[in-house]
């Protein structure tokens, strides 16, 4: 049977508001608009069904064994409707959908936990799928459209894709305990460990981490001996641990506890690494938008948690250096 009029969206709520309030004045209210068009939609519903929906008698209006079969589907065709445009919204906002993450293994040690745990948080109905990438693989598969966003080492040189600060790292000096008398923990020079074998990241993998690692060295007076490569951070923290050499590290990295291994700062103006977010240049991806801002978010409360700690640390230094000087001059009077 094919219909003499469309069956719209619009029939079908003003069907379902006649059936509940058993009134068509009642219904009229309750979609604000007169009596009069409603009935006629009613009507015209009904010849384009070929069949009555209704039952119109001085006790008021019930539904026909068509009617309430009608009635029951078109619920749930507003329900499926209701819920598409819902989930639509989320999706626009960046609340709904899935995001692929590409990450170096540096920021599993930083910010990226605490960057994930808000944003779960916060869009519960964003699926996130997660990789541990060095950075040059970040820009093959980004390129390929099979990761959304990226979060790797500087510099980031491609024409399709953007690259975002989000943090720069000093380098701190991982070495085998046993290399470190107990009364030396604190800061040493990298020239003193010159002679030391070292242990590397592979060029090919973080190029601006390499060639910063060699120009600190250089500039220290001294060309470095890197007689072990490894592509994770966790392995190069192992072979230090294990005695194959010492490692120039990003010092988030200290939160990496292996047995055997000291980190120590450095005495000359460290180098630095920088962490930013790549991804394409013409994503329109909102939940990339979403997690893009959560992870700025993250960092910055790390950042200001850390400055904190570290004012709070240094007042304690000069009181307790006050008290020092309060104390010899007492005892020299």
């Amino acid at each position: 049977m094919r219909f003499r009029i469309p069956v719209e969206l619009r029939h079908l709520r003003y069907f379902v508001a006649v059936a509940e309030e058993r009134s068509f004045l009642k219904a009229a209210e309750r979609l604000h608009i007169s009596q009069p068009p409603l009935s006629t939609q009613i009507k015209d519903l009904e010849q384009g069904l070929g069949f009555p929906l209704l039952v119109r008698s001085s006790k008021g209006i019930t539904l026909t064994a068509a009617g309430q079969v009608f009635y029951n589907e078109a619920r749930a065709v507003l329900a499926r409707v209701e819920h598409a445009r819902i989930a639509a919204q989320r999706a626009a906002r960046g609340e709904e959908g899935r995001i692929s993450v590409g990450f170096i293994s540096i920021v599993d040690y930083s910010f990226l936990p605490g960057a994930l745990k808000t944003f779960r948080e916060r869009y519960p109905r964003v699926e996130v799928q997660l990789q541990e990438l060095t950075t040059d693989t970040q820009i093959l598969e980004l390129a390929a459209e099979n990761l959304d966003v990226g979060i790797g080492l500087a510099p980031v040189e491609h024409e399709a894709l953007t690259f975002h600060r989000v943090a720069d790292e000093k380098l701190v000096l991982a070495v085998s305990s046993e290399l470190v008398p107990h009364t030396s923990r604190s800061a040493v020079s990298t020239k003193d460990f010159a002679q030391q074998p070292f242990v590397m990241i592979p060029r090919l993998m973080a190029p601006g981490y390499y060639d910063t690692f060699v120009s600190f060295c250089r500039e220290c007076g001294f060309s470095p001996n890197i007689a072990q490569q490894a592509k994770q951070m966790q392995t190069v923290i192992s072979l230090v641990s294990n005695g194959f050499g010492v490692a120039l590290v990003p010092e988030s990295i200290m939160n990496l506890k292996r047995t055997g291994v000291t980190y120590l700062r450095l005495r000359e103006k460290g180098p630095h690494i920088t962490i930013g977010l790549l991804h394409r240049k013409r994503d329109v991806n909102p939940a990339l938008e979403s997690f893009v801002a959560v992870v700025r978010e993250t960092v910055a409360g790390l950042s200001a948690a850390a400055a904190s700690k570290q004012a709070v640390s240094k007042a304690t230094r000069q009181r307790r250096s006050s008290s020092s000087n309060i104390e010899g001059s007492r005892r020299n009077a």
